[in-house]
């Protein structure tokens, strides 16, 4: 039997979750295309076949929906099975596996023209940085990491600053230059190299670990 047709009232939960993705669909490619300045709500209205009065039943405003593409991003470059990247094997060789995962993820290209929209107006838009810092996986990352180095003996116990401090260098050391040189300013590095700047940089940050303090 035929479900009768919904006639005016709230979208079904299935029509509402399709409304929404097709929201930031629309604009995650304005955003990364065009970048915030230019990507108005006018315009991911039209083009999400919508009324603003829906588009503002969702999203407050322009930075919010920039959050939630910002979110949808990074959800989507987060391995599924996150937990399983921290057990099995050494200190040295999770790092290795997180330094890998974490490089897939930082140089796809999604990554990389959203943070290209970033570094282009996050100076125009001071309201990026609150949402950048309220959506970032790096603090996740650097929770776990910091946990993960308070757990091994060779380090001797850091505190949880020191711990936290040296999950935060771990992360610039493993990302900052390979994305520098895809992001064109230098010669994109190949899988060879990728592969063995994980492994080198893993190497010098535990050589470093061991031999500091933390104070």
């Amino acid at each position: 039997m035929k479900k009768p047709l919904r006639r005016g009232g709230r979208p079904s939960r299935e029509a509402s979750a399709l409304l929404g993705e097709r929201i930031l669909e629309v604009a995650t490619a304005l955003f990364l295309d065009l970048g915030y300045g230019e990507t108005s709500i006018e315009m991911v209205a039209k083009r999400a076949r919508l009324s603003k009065r829906t588009f503002y039943h969702r999203f407050p405003d322009k930075a919010a929906l920039f959050g939630a593409v910002v979110h949808r991003i990074v959800d989507r470059l987060r391995p599924p099975d996150v937990e399983g990247l921290f057990v099995g094997g050494s200190l040295e060789e999770i790092l290795a596996r997180l330094a890998e995962t974490i490089l897939h993820a930082a140089l796809s290209p999604q990554a990389l023209a959203l943070h290209r929209v970033i570094l282009a107006e996050a100076g125009r838009f001071p309201e990026l940085a609150a949402v950048i810092a309220d959506r970032s996986a790096g603090r996740d990352a650097v929770e776990r990491i910091g946990a993960l180095l308070r757990r091994d003996p060779s380090l001797g116990s850091p505190s949880v600053e020191a711990s936290r401090f040296a999950a935060t260098q771990f992360l610039q050391m493993v990302v900052a230059w390979p994305q520098r040189q895809a992001l064109g300013m230098g010669v994109p590095m190949t899988e060879a190299e990728l592969d063995a700047w994980a492994r080198q940089t893993v190497d010098l940050f535990l050589h470093g670990c061991r031999n500091w303090t933390g104070k």
